[in-house]
């Protein structure tokens, strides 16, 4: 197992740039090493449904997806979006649920109440193939913003829905004890998440104001709070998936430093972690969907990726959106490592014959990955989008630049405002770069004269898009 976690971060950072480069889902080189160390290649690793490992992984990931989704959450921006918010969760994905489940009930012939469960995990979108396509400047401003939206709320509104099928499933639940698993579910499970994210936050206020706190730390902090939050509502018989939701939701809500740190460090390991489960998943579970190839289970997938289309459509028409940014938000919704996850909470239940509900979801997950990957290489390839341009220089940067203006400075990886100023005085050619994350970038509403926006993510290959001058002395506005 440390061999095998070893050989996913060595991998994913080696390949990260590939990645970035070519659109190649990401998501799939993770399921081909999956392949390869599993049984049907070098038989190095088995994750079957009854192995502990696949059982925590499951948890800690799904935790972990829900956490980070929330606390990426612009508040604001959902607050300044809430109608296009609306159409997106409302109509859109609950519909797109429903049309699921119904064709789940009449193609597969699975139980109503199953089909409905299968409907609500297929109707979310995975957040690792989701994120590298909203890192690409071609996507364009609006449909980058709906996405990120959906990816951060969509599986708040679909887990009610799995959970309460699960409880009818398993029938533990009779007809009075419905509202009192409604008030634990989605009353106590998000006050819960909320009053842990609460008394942490102060509890790290009060430690940065007196003895200070280490920024790297506050990224684990922010673990911990989600792993707090869960254990909190599951002590209390309610959902530490909503909990741990809730939790990064007043997170991004009352500590925006926290939620940069985590951003930059912690989103990571999470991610690390999402990738690890599909290597579990691609080693055995993942192939099963395979097995059940046949007229009927065609048409569902087919049904299954026309579904999102037939909802989205109309319903985001009220929006008054341009018909490619209407369709680009209609047709990317893939389904993957949300949708295991989300499958797996009535298996780990003890649903019966819920084991057919992941197989069908695996063959969904696999048809996924190909299609809504390699249509996003073709309708938004990474490098397109950015235009070319040239860095205009003051009038004094035609004379002589200083010999050596860098060696002048005090401290060569930190330059103050005045001493820019003085180096384009000097004639020294000076290219300032906003390098903001951003969440900082967009909240702060304010940009640098003249400066050049550069994602964090791939600041050598935007200075190269803008053209910037190799001799040029580069000045990186980050804080």
């Amino acid at each position: 197992m440390l061999a095998l976690t070893g050989a996913v971060i060595i991998v994913s950072a080696l390949l990260s740039g590939l990645v970035q480069r070519t659109g190649f889902p990401q998501v799939a080189i993770f399921l081909t090493l999956g392949l390869l160390v599993g049984p049907h290649g070098l038989n190095l690793l088995s994750a079957w449904l009854d192995s502990p490992i696949l059982r925590v992984v499951a948890t800690l990931s799904l935790v972990l997806v829900l956490f980070t989704d929330a606390v990426s959450l612009d508040i604001g921006d959902v607050r300044r979006h809430r109608f296009l918010s609306f159409l997106i969760l409302v109509p859109g994905t609950l519909a797109s649920a429903l049309l699921i489940a119904l064709a789940a009930w009449w193609l597969l012939d699975l139980p109503f109440v199953m089909a409905i469960v299968l409907g609500a995990a297929l109707a979310s979108t995975d957040p690792v193939l989701l994120r590298d396509l909203l890192r690409r400047p071609a996507l364009g401003p609006t449909v980058r913003q709906a996405l990120k939206i959906e990816g951060g709320m969509n599986d708040a509104v679909l887990l009610p829905v799995v959970l309460g099928g699960t409880e009818l499933l398993t029938g533990t639940v009779g007809g009075g004890d419905w509202a009192l698993l409604a008030g634990r579910v989605l009353i106590l499970s998000p006050i819960a998440g909320i009053l842990v994210a609460l008394a942490a936050v102060k509890t790290l206020a009060a430690m940065r104001s007196r003895v200070g706190v280490r920024r790297d730390y506050e990224s684990l902090y922010s673990l911990g709070i989600a792993f707090a939050a869960f254990a909190a509502a599951e002590a209390m018989h309610g959902s530490g998936y909503l909990a741990a939701f809730a939790a990064g939701l007043t997170v991004s809500a009352i500590d925006v430093e926290l939620c940069d740190c985590f951003l930059e460090y912690g989103e990571t390991t999470a991610e690390m972690a999402l990738l690890f489960t599909f290597v579990l998943f691609g080693a055995s579970l993942i192939w099963s969907g395979l097995t059940i190839l046949s007229m009927s289970s065609a048409l569902f997938v087919i049904a299954v990726l026309l579904a999102r289309p037939a909802s989205f459509l109309p319903a985001l028409f009220p929006a008054r959106l341009k018909a490619r940014e209407r369709a680009l938000i209609a047709w990317f919704g893939p389904r993957g490592l949300s949708s295991l996850l989300l499958i797996l909470l009535p298996i780990f239940a003890g649903v019966p014959n819920s084991t057919i509900l992941l197989t069908i979801c695996c063959l969904v997950v696999l048809v996924s990955v190909v299609l809504h990957g390699l249509s996003s290489m073709i309708l938004v390839p990474p490098e397109a989008g950015a235009v070319p341009t040239t860095v205009a220089q003051p009038e004094s940067a035609a004379a002589s630049p200083a010999a050596d203006p860098i060696a002048q400075l005090e401290d060569p990886e930190y330059i103050s405002i005045d001493q820019v100023t003085a180096a384009m005085k000097s004639g020294t050619p000076v290219v300032v770069l906003d390098a903001r994350s951003e969440r900082s970038y967009e909240d702060s509403g304010e940009t640098v004269t003249g400066s050049i926006r550069i994602s964090p993510d791939s600041p050598v290959a935007d200075t190269r898009r803008h053209s910037v001058a190799r001799d040029a002395m580069l000045a990186v506005f980050c804080a």
